[in-house]
């Protein structure tokens, strides 16, 4: 190596012309000519290390990947006193995602040039984007030593302080740059956006004093040009200063936006009312201000839903009739959604109910006989069917779902052609467990107005839900590119989170685990694009100045995976993860059932056509597009970025049967661990890296999850059964398996939740009689007994007791029952889902497997088999 590099060869002029020549083709994305002046210079000099990496970097642009990267490595190898083949090397580990390499790269080009200013803005950009800000801090500085010139520097370094927790720095950067901006233009938007970043400084800081003084001058001098950022911050600062102008301040905010709940509840905060914590002492001065603000705005919705958030008894009713007759009046479908934040006090749901039957009663006069002429269906007024639809939802929300029904047969009689009716009808099916009958309905539904995209998603949505996922995927298939493979695969591709969560619980359910973790990964693929987009938005951002928009982004990048799609998806394929490495003869299950293959002829013919469409694909491009092939391989720039592989396994089967699976579970939930400060974990996220944990022998950390577990529910069922378990773990623990100090910490841990004093089966026993009316706990008691390896006569009694009368069971809890009596091979599953079928009349979940494939044809209108019974 050192001999190489002792021997890298000197460019005469012409040569050194001929790569200047080439960097100038490469920046101009002229590749073909590119590749021919290298291969010039290589002729004289082919061990010239530049060359070689700038070659290399055009293959690399031109589709021969490995071969160039073989050739810029060469090239680093032959000089690595030169910057431009590390620049090379990072740019292409950019281009793979392998952003901890191309930092390297980058440090490596840096060590060899350290005032290169292309690699100093690259690696800044880069640092942001892997969260080190400490290292960007120190090279924004660099940079702006460099060129103090230039705007983006110093806004740069102001952001990285910033970023890196240090506001005072970033408050010192800001003021020398106005030192040294001689004149900007009046209305400049890139230097308003900067001033106001400027204020956010100072009130992040506390200095709000300095913060308002600062607004004022810059927005009365017409250098902050943005009109509602100045409002907002002005009102901002006011209350916090507690001036007199806070009140207008927040009054100017309403007029120019009278629906924003924010502006209300900032005026109500300079009168000293939280409105998330209404007191008794308040409460009136706050309904006082809001029923103001709704005479003083009488087309605004916002003050009038907010006070009735706030009001109680009489008042509360006054405001509520009103509200809610003037809403049905006008036809508000999405009323009931507005108001069912207010269920959450029995009182308001109760009062809610009396005066929407009271507005039923009063439009519930017979119509009068239509003229003979016409033959009109009803005279009735719109209102009536509204207050119906209301009712129905408030019933179904509360549980009363054979009223629900009723209300909507009503509703369904007096409009038969209203979408919302069906799909209330749909939703109140699915939450009385009769999946094929919501289906259906939603179908039906759906082709009242086939163009609506919203009613088509649904429709697909539920026969997912019903495990129909071919015929969900006809339905899909109405609004995806036509000349995609398939409804699914474009799906995936447009980033379709509802539709990937849908159908990997739909697989989950049917038993189907490669293709369940196949479309989780899915959805975790989606978040890992979601934050390598991001880089792009770096230089952007500090080009046009979106500094304030800049740091919110990066913000809520940091909590991306909190997102519910991301959690679910992480949690289910972690349990199937853990399920693999409990019984690994689960990885060589079949990759589907005859239900998902099966279905309707259109649906076959569907997908008979699909694949021929993919099988016919490649041959077609072949036959009639080689040449066009041959010169985009020469020619086109196919860019850094690897070309997306071809799916080998599209149904999950090589992905179940990797190894490490609960490695793999662990990695899922890793960047759940961030959301643990922030409180936004549930008990099922807690149980499930809880079963990760203790199966990598990890205990401490198993503990440590549990725990959090316990302090959000410390009697939920999952914490109950996980607790008994540890405590049975600790108790057999012993070095060299854990180190003293661990048990130490264990035992600790559980001491405040299991005293040693008290057995494990009277624990049990206790928490059984405690929780004895709720079917949730009885199901986590009979589980627990299994740990304890109790009788499976006494566990299965311990399942039915939760069939008893004055036992609140839904049927959620019975499927998961019936699953855990299957689970044990107890010879009483049937009777258990004999007796549910007959609990819940309204249920279909629990009929017999041919029962079930009866109802799975009524819901696609397939004709179903009618056996002729004899008379004997």
């Amino acid at each position: 190596m050192s001999k190489a590099q002792a021997e890298q060869p000197v460019l005469a002029n012409k040569e050194a012309k001929l790569f200047r020549e080439l960097l100038s083709h490469y920046e101009e994305k002229h590749l073909t000519k590119g590749r021919k002046t290298a291969d010039q210079i290589l002729k004289k000099h082919p061990n010239h290390g530049e060359t070689l990496a700038m070659k290399g970097l055009i293959l690399v642009h031109l589709g021969q990947r490995e071969e160039g990267k073989k050739m810029v490595k060469q090239g680093a190898m032959l000089n690595m006193k030169s910057h431009i083949p590390w620049h090379v090397q990072a740019l292409i580990h950019k281009g793979e995602k392998d952003y901890d390499g191309a930092l390297r790269a980058y440090k490596n080009g840096l060590k060899a040039d350290k005032d290169n200013i292309n690699i100093l803005r690259d690696a800044c950009f880069l640092l942001t984007h892997l969260r080190k800000y400490d290292e960007l801090v120190e090279y924004r500085h660099r940079f702006l030593q460099l060129r103090p010139v230039n705007r983006t520097h110093w806004i740069g370094l102001a952001v990285a302080h910033h970023l890196n927790g240090n506001l005072a720095e970033a408050k010192n950067i800001l003021e020398w740059y106005d030192k040294f901006l001689k004149s900007t233009p009046d209305y400049d938007a890139d230097n308003s956006e900067r001033l106001l970043y400027h204020v956010r400084v100072l009130e992040e800081l506390g200095e709000n004093t300095e913060a308002l003084a600062f607004l004022d001058k810059y927005a009365q001098s017409r250098y902050i040009v943005h009109r509602t950022s100045t409002m907002e911050y002005r009102a901002r600062l006011t209350t916090k200063l507690k001036s007199s102008d806070a009140p207008d301040a927040w009054r100017v905010l309403i007029e120019q936006n009278s629906d924003c709940w924010d502006y209300y509840k900032g005026f109500l905060s300079v009168e000293s009312i939280d409105y998330d914590s209404i007191t008794d002492e308040n409460r009136a001065a706050a309904l006082k201000h809001l029923n103001n603000f709704s005479q003083q705005y009488p087309r605004a919705t916002a003050p009038r839903r907010m006070a009735l958030s706030v009001a109680t008894g009489d008042d509360f009713t006054n405001l509520a009739t009103a509200y809610l007759s003037s809403n049905i009046q006008k036809g508000v479908p999405s009323l009931f959604v507005d108001v069912k934040p207010l269920y959450t006090d029995p009182a308001k749901a109760q009062s809610i109910q009396s005066i929407v039957e009271k507005l039923l009663e009063a439009h519930n006069t017979p119509p009068a006989p239509p003229p003979a002429e016409n033959g009109s269906a009803s005279a009735e007024p719109t209102a009536r069917l509204w207050a119906l639809y209301f009712l129905a939802q408030h019933h179904s929300h509360l549980g009363a779902y054979s009223t629900a029904l009723e209300l909507l047969d009503a509703a369904m009689a007096h409009t038969p052609t209203l979408p919302e009716l069906y799909m209330a009808r749909a939703r109140v099916l699915k939450r009385v467990g009769d999946p094929y009958g919501a289906a259906r309905v939603m179908n039906e539904a759906r082709l009242l107005d086939g163009q609506d995209r919203y009613l088509n998603t649904k429709c697909g949505k539920y026969r997912l839900r019903a495990g129909l996922v071919s015929e969900a995927g006809e339905v899909f298939g109405m609004f995806t590119k036509k000349d995609a493979v398939s409804p699914g695969a474009d799906l995936e591709e447009m980033q379709s989170l509802l539709y990937l969560r849908e159908e990997g619980d739909a697989h989950y359910r049917a038993g189907r685990l490669s293709q369940a973790l196949k479309k989780y990964y899915a959805v975790s693929n989606v978040f890992d694009q979601v934050e390598n987009d991001q880089y792009d938005f770096h230089p952007y951002s500090l080009r046009r100045t979106l500094l304030n928009v800049y740091v919110n982004t990066l913000k809520w990048e940091d909590s991306v995976r909190s997102h519910p799609a991301y959690r679910h998806a992480a949690v289910s394929a972690a349990r199937i993860w853990v399920s693999v490495y409990d019984d690994p003869k689960l990885a060589e299950g079949p990759a589907a059932s005859d239900s998902a293959t099966s279905g309707s002829d259109s649906v076959k013919k569907a997908k008979s056509k699909a694949a021929k469409k993919a099988a016919q694909t490649p041959a077609a491009t072949e036959k009639n597009g080689t040449a066009n092939a041959q010169q985009q391989n020469t020619n086109e720039d196919k860019g850094l970025e690897p070309p997306q592989a071809k799916d080998e396994d599209p149904e999950g089967a090589r992905l179940i049967r990797e190894e490490r699976p609960l490695e793999r579970a662990q990695k899922l939930l890793a960047p759940l661990w961030a959301d643990v400060a922030r409180g936004v974990w549930d008990v099922e996220t807690c149980a499930v890296a809880y079963d990760v944990a203790v199966r990598r022998e990890r205990y401490l950390e198993a503990a440590r999850a549990l725990a959090r577990a316990r302090s959000i529910d410390a009697e939920h069922p999952e914490v109950h059964v996980r607790t008994v378990e540890l405590k049975l773990k600790v108790q057999s623990l012993s070095a060299p398996a854990v180190s003293e100090t661990a048990l130490a910490a264990l035992v600790e841990s559980l001491a405040t939740a299991l005293p040693d004093e008290l057995s494990l089966e009277t624990f049990n026993s206790q928490y059984l009689q405690r929780h004895a009316a709720d079917g949730g706990a009885v199901l986590g008691a009979a589980r627990a007994a299994r740990v304890l390896q109790a009788p499976l006569a006494e566990v299965e009694e311990t399942v039915f007791s939760a069939l008893q009368d004055g036992v609140a069971l839904k049927i959620e809890t019975a499927l998961a029952a019936l699953a855990f009596l299957r689970s044990i091979e107890s010879s009483r599953a049937d009777e258990f889902r004999a007796a549910c079928d007959a609990r819940f009349e309204l249920a279909t979940v629990f009929k017999a497997p041919e029962e079930l494939e009866r109802l799975r044809k009524e819901s696609l209108g397939e004709p179903v088999e009618v056996k002729e019974e004899t008379l004997e």
